[in-house]
């Protein structure tokens, strides 16, 4: 599939060779390889960020890009270091700075953090924005973002995938979180359940069994409408549909106020 043109319902064609590729030679950080890359359309530059996880030989940490054209990037390099992944910068500034979700590891557990910049290069401000609940929940173990936030009227929707482990190895499902308009870091609402897991053959048997990972999205015209494009047991790219209002009334409905509940 990778080296032939393919049609997708957004009527992409996949190019016969990679877009961006690890420049080792330049940029160490990537000398085993790139991956996960999350792409936000920022209006102010005129261009599109892309947040991606560079493999060191220390470990993965998130790196960023800019273009314009996906022809020509401007690598800003490793914004955050070893052991970090599964960031995605906002569309848009708040007050004076950039901000950024990322996900790093500790001894402590693997939560949601946000930091914040002035210049996309220099990040500080780290906030603990969701933690990976306790005991018996889908999303106890560790939790990662899965695509870039979204703006609605409500707050910054934001789908968060959990990873539980079991007697089989692990197993992620998606949730919803919602969070302020102004202060990104503040949760309004987090759902007590998830909302999508691996269910077909291909999500549940691959090189990872038992994942379904997302990292980009597409929205209709209606600004309703949302693609979800997602990885299937690290195997295969597979696509599943839906509403933004949607998901933003099951939170409402199904989610808590409490965003730290146990």
């Amino acid at each position: 599939m990778c080296r032939a043109f393919k049609k997708w319902v957004d009527g992409w064609l996949i190019d016969s060779e990679p877009t961006l590729l690890p420049d080792p030679v330049n940029y160490p950080e990537e000398i085993w390889g790139i991956e996960d890359p999350r792409i936000t359309y920022v209006p102010e530059l005129r261009k599109y960020a892309i947040s991606y996880t560079s493999y060191s030989r220390g470990g993965p940490g998130v790196s960023l890009a800019l273009t314009g054209d996906f022809r020509s990037f401007d690598r800003i390099g490793v914004v955050m270091p070893p052991f970090d992944k599964d960031a995605a910068l906002f569309p848009r500034r708040f007050g004076k700075y950039w901000a950024l979700i990322h996900r790093p590891t500790f001894a402590q557990g693997a939560h949601m953090w946000i930091s914040y910049s002035p210049d996309l290069r220099h990040w500080g401000g780290h906030k603990l924005m969701l933690e990976a609940r306790h005991g018996a929940w889908w999303d106890a173990d560790k939790i990662g973002l899965s695509p870039p936030p979204i703006e609605t009227p409500k707050g910054w929707l934001v789908l968060y995938h959990g990873v539980r482990q079991t007697s089989t190895g692990s197993f992620y499902r998606l949730g919803l979180a919602l969070f302020d308009l102004q202060t990104p870091e503040r949760c309004l609402r987090r759902g007590y359940e998830w909302i999508f897991c691996p269910e077909e053959p291909y999500e549940r048997f691959g090189d990872v069994a038992n994942v379904v990972f997302p990292c980009g999205y597409t929205i209709g015209t209606d600004g309703d409408s949302i693609n979800l494009y997602y990885g299937g047991a690290d195997r295969c790219i597979a696509l599943a549909t839906g509403s933004i209002s949607t998901l933003v009334a099951w939170l409402e409905d199904r989610g808590s106020t409490n965003c730290c509940e146990d």
